[in-house]
């Protein structure tokens, strides 16, 4: 149910980003699914993608500083309200969500949002006792 992501630091400045997008381009790599959060002097990457390992070793081999964290991908009803349900099963059993972005593509009715929690276990459990359906890497790298 984990999804490995990939992290990328990166100076802010013009062309860094075109330069990291231009390298996995060239690698045969496909991003599914990104966010960028940026300081004044540094920004952090964030992606889904099929082989992460191949980016780490490619982007490590152009110096780049990269990392790989666990998330997990969540079908959240695409309604008024949906991500609201998802995040108060999330407070009713005090799991903490350290960041989330959303996916681009749909799953059926639901969207899709990734998850980065301070327990990932814990918020996988409450999630799946209360019927919320975690995507698999595979399914969310497919989609």
């Amino acid at each position: 149910m984990k999804v490995e992501q990939i992290s990328i630091f990166i100076e802010n400045k013009s062309g860094r980003l075109a330069e990291v997008t231009g390298i996995l381009g060239e690698a045969g790599i496909n991003i599914r699914a990104l966010s960028l959060a940026d300081t004044s002097d540094f920004g952090i990457l964030r992606l889904i993608i099929k082989d992460p390992e191949k980016a780490l070793q490619v982007l490590r081999e152009h110096n780049f500083t990269v990392s790989k964290t666990d998330v997990i991908g969540v079908e959240v009803p695409d309604k008024p309200g949906g991500l609201s349900s998802i995040l108060k099963i999330l407070d009713k059993n005090n799991v903490n969500v350290e960041y989330m972005y959303a996916f681009v593509e749909r799953s059926g009715d639901n969207a899709v949002i990734i998850f980065r929690f301070d327990n990932i276990d814990e918020a996988i459990s409450a999630l799946t006792r209360n019927g919320v359906k975690i995507l698999k890497g595979e399914q969310i790298t497919s989609i």
